[in-house]
């Protein structure tokens, strides 16, 4: 499966997602990023969207931009941002700050030796949280990449695939069911 292929497959309803698709995996469409960025961006949140047609899609077209080292990584943000956004979900919504106080007493080692530079591992674990919709590690993460030096417009730019990603993939899976 191409990520053209998946372009096409695309119903007219989702047009602006089938041009979207088409812009924002390019430098010109995601300021402020590195194609490797996006590739790595793009895998990651592909993988978080769980459709595995996108991920075989997003991981053909990104193979010239990633070397072994950023696949496993886009891997690993999927992975265990899957995990913390669901934990840190429940401590922003539970009314009882008590629970912050407590250990989470999960592992988290990937966090500190990405394999890949921390920043850019940031960048994909914002988008991801993005995806998965938890809004305190959003907050972590765009706060660690302001202070890194990463500008507005790469954070944007990286939010902006992750929710292409995303809506693609519920697109894909709308028409699989119909």
């Amino acid at each position: 499966m191409t990520l053209e292929a998946i372009r096409e497959q695309l119903p007219d309803y989702a047009r602006d997602l089938k041009l979207n698709l088409g812009s924002v995996l390019t430098p010109q469409g995601a300021p402020g990023l590195s194609e490797s960025q996006i590739a790595s961006i793009a895998l990651s949140t592909a993988i978080a969207s769980r459709n595995p047609q996108l991920v075989r899609a997003i991981e053909t077209w990104a193979q010239p931009h990633l070397d072994a080292a950023h696949v496993q990584a886009a891997r690993s943000a999927a992975a265990i941002m899957g995990m913390n956004n669901i934990y840190y979900r429940f401590l922003h919504l539970v009314e009882d700050s008590e629970y912050q106080t407590m250990p989470a007493r999960l592992r988290m080692n990937v966090i500190g030796s990405p394999g890949i530079d921390k920043l850019e591992f940031e960048l994909l674990s914002l988008a991801v949280s993005a995806v998965n919709g938890c809004g305190m590690c959003v907050t972590a993460h765009e706060r660690k990449l302001r202070e890194g030096g990463i500008g507005r417009e790469a954070i944007q730019s990286a939010v902006r695939i992750a929710s292409v990603m995303h809506a693609v993939a519920g697109v894909l899976e709308y028409q699989a069911a119909a």
